[in-house]
């Protein structure tokens, strides 16, 4: 219900009419395209370049950041009709439902099923599945797919190499259970003294994340999503299990000292200088890492495992995408530059140009060794745009803020299944 009335709200500021919508354009003679990631203007921009002299056809990539930024911009394009030919659309789930049902968005399934498939058989499925809406879905959008991925990203758990040597760990060998990661962590910190774990929990969502994948690992997936349905209390005790995790994450001495005001990119600066041995974080810090420090000697290993009776789930699945403009007198164009740009030839170049993880198969072999132990973890990744079922946002404050609050030893893992408890069941009432 709560999805439904968030729904209409977004809809109440971003729905235009058909005809507000249709306001023709000038002919232009070329394509825009609006994102916001600032990492990869230049590489845009080669690609755009290089799209030109093959086909004649101009293609102008407009950065606007930060990201909230440019999502004011692409809500106010929305409502004043004039959205440019391609754009991505950041948020939940239920944000881009909304511009799909106010009529924003192409649907791309005709052409993704184009000659028995083509197009839509390159993508990895999960990283489709992040921008499709399957049939009979919450939001009550059209089945279809509703955007093109362009890269992919995964977030697992990252090790310094050298300090494993340096702690006399066998740098090949990261630790598989919960147990010998904090053992590992403690032994580091023990004859280094380098914090064992650090993250920027200040953002909160990389708390949830980590929570999330040990959730599913310790209670399976159906009985999480069971929770989300609200047939399973949080106070149950494989919940509350979950969150004694990270009181013994604090308890083990291991955490950064000040892990819940760090944000990522502190968290980053840090791991890249070698001041913990451990740390989360997404496909992308390839790329950051290689700025702050290109000499750093690191590898990504799966979720230390609290359970061997349910297998992992990885948070992952599309990383940035774009969507067509339904009412630009382009669209067909902008579908031949997306399929241009999800080519093995492009995807390979922004693979070496950004260090990200494609979206397609078939550029394993272009992927530094890093990046290339990520794609083990395609097969089962999991991400709340792909459940059946999504919390609502204030019981997942009420969590993150909760997990915060273990961190700093100022509630038990009792108390904040019990708010959270509180905080959901209050909202099932209305």
């Amino acid at each position: 219900m709560y999805v439904k009335r968030m729904l209409k709200v977004i809809l109440f500021f971003i729905l235009v009419s058909v005809t507000g919508s249709c306001t023709k354009r000038e002919k232009a003679s070329h394509l825009v395209i609006w994102h916001w990631m600032v990492d990869r203007q230049a590489a845009f921009q080669t690609l755009a370049e290089k799209y030109e002299s093959e086909t004649g056809v101009k293609v102008d990539f407009k950065l606007f950041f930060p990201p909230d930024i440019y999502s004011q911009k692409v809500i106010a394009a929305a409502r004043a009709g004039n959205l440019p030919d391609m754009f991505g659309v950041l948020g939940e789930k239920r944000m881009l439902a909304s511009f799909v049902k106010a009529g924003h968005i192409l649907d791309l399934t005709p052409f993704m099923k184009e000659d028995g498939n083509i197009w839509m058989s390159k993508f990895y499925p999960q990283t489709l599945k992040i921008v499709s809406f399957p049939p009979d879905n919450t939001y009550e959008v059209s089945p279809g797919i509703y955007g093109v991925p362009i890269d992919t990203t995964v977030l697992q758990f990252l090790y310094n190499k050298n300090l494993f040597q340096e702690a006399d760990l066998n740098p090949q060998s990261p630790p598989r259970s919960f147990d010998d990661f904090i053992s590992y962590a403690q032994q580091v910190k023990r004859k280094l003294g380098i914090d064992g774990f650090i993250c920027g929990w200040a953002e909160s969502w990389l708390l949830n994340a980590l929570a999330t994948e040990w959730a599913i690992n310790l209670m399976g997936e159906e009985k999480f999503l069971k929770t989300l349905k609200g047939d399973v209390p949080y106070t149950d005790k494989d919940w509350i299990e979950v969150f004694s995790l990270f009181a013994k994450l604090r308890e083990s001495g291991i955490l950064a000292p000040n892990i819940t005001t760090m944000t990522n990119k502190e968290a980053e600066d840090a791991f890249a200088k070698s001041k913990a041995v451990f740390s989360f974080n997404g496909s992308w810090a390839v790329n950051v890492y290689k700025q702050l420090n290109p000499k750093l000697e690191y590898a990504f290993f799966p979720l230390p495992r609290v359970s061997s009776n349910f297998p992992i789930k990885v948070w992952g699945g599309a990383g940035s995408s774009f969507m067509i403009n339904a009412y630009s007198p382009y669209k067909d164009k902008a579908v031949e530059f997306l399929k241009w740009l999800t080519l093995p030839e492009q995807q390979k170049f922004l693979i070496e140009a950004t260090n990200n993880l494609p979206a397609i198969r078939g550029c394993e072999d272009s992927l530094p060794p890093v990046l290339k132990s990520l794609t083990e973890s395609f097969s089962f990744l999991t991400h709340p745009d792909v459940w059946p079922y999504n919390e609502d946002s204030r019981v997942i404050e009420v969590m993150n803020r909760g997990l915060q609050q273990i961190v700093m030893g100022l509630k038990t893992p009792l108390e904040v299944a019990e708010d959270i408890q509180s905080t959901k069941e209050r909202l099932l009432r209305r």
